[in-house]
């Protein structure tokens, strides 16, 4: 599986993952985007866009469970120490992963990852679809 990782940090892609307020996207295959967002409430930090891995894997064990309400809910909050207008949680629930999808609302994760960054108010980051000339 063809796995990419973009990370933001410091205030700039590839900055320092270890660093808060941090964001890592990891993109499989144009199937999957893990985000793993810092910092965040404990149990929380971590979603999916485009397939769940458990769900796209047909096996549990792939991923845990995910609260999508509170996930948004969280994440919405990140963007704000990263400088983003005041995003809403709605939209950003509506593009995260749900359980048990048939098909996403994207064909590519990228461009729900796109979407995402986007929404945050983050430039795009070099070779995630495009890269610079889509800002």
């Amino acid at each position: 599986m063809a796995t990419t990782t973009f990370v933001y940090g410091d205030g700039a892609w590839g900055g320092d993952a270890a660093v808060t307020p941090s964001l890592t996207i990891e993109v499989q295959d144009g199937d999957i985007a893990t985000i793993d967002y810092r910092p965040a409430p404990d149990g929380l930090g971590r979603f999916y866009l485009g397939f769940q891995p458990r769900d796209f894997f047909d096996d549990p064990a792939e991923s845990d469970p995910v609260d999508l309400a509170a996930e948004a809910e969280a994440f919405a909050e990140w963007a704000l120490l990263v400088g983003a207008v005041d995003v809403e949680a709605k939209h950003v629930r509506r593009l995260l992963a749900e359980e048990h999808v048939d098909e996403p609302a994207d064909t590519f994760v990228e461009e729900t990852v796109e979407r995402l960054v986007r929404l945050v108010g983050l430039p795009i980051p070099d070779g995630l679809e495009g890269g610079d000339d889509l800002v």
